[in-house]
């Protein structure tokens, strides 16, 4: 089964900063475009930055020049860059992979379980 693991969320002060990573394992074909999506309590759940297989980006207009997603093909992982960070971004992040399999037609959406970043004083 694939498998996409997130870690470096925490507790940061206003204007700080943290870099999450993703790791997607697993028996894997091919990894498509990855992605970083966010959801705070009583929100919806809202993308915040986006990365094809040749590196092509999309932010979410609140997070550019403050984020940057980036990915290392050789070790299946995505990465969020998060600088200036506000208390408006405290969420759940969670990353997202699309993933073709053996045996599988096509490509698959894969979720990790998330990670928390908090932004307080």
């Amino acid at each position: 089964q694939v498998q996409l693991v997130e870690s470096g969320g925490g507790l940061v002060q206003p204007g700080g900063s943290l870099r999450l990573s993703c790791a997607t394992s697993g028996s894997i074909l091919n990894i498509g475009d990855m992605a970083w999506y966010r959801h705070a309590p009583g929100k919806q759940r809202d993308l915040v930055a986006r990365i094809t297989m040749g590196g092509s980006t999309v932010y979410a207009d609140s997070m550019k020049g403050r984020f940057t997603i980036s990915r290392d093909n050789a070790k299946n992982t995505v990465y969020l860059q998060m600088n200036s960070l506000k208390p408006e971004d405290t969420a759940v992040y969670y990353c997202h992979a699309e993933v073709r399999v053996p045996g599988a037609y096509g490509y698959a959406d894969y979720w990790g379980q998330g990670t928390q970043v908090t932004v307080s004083s």
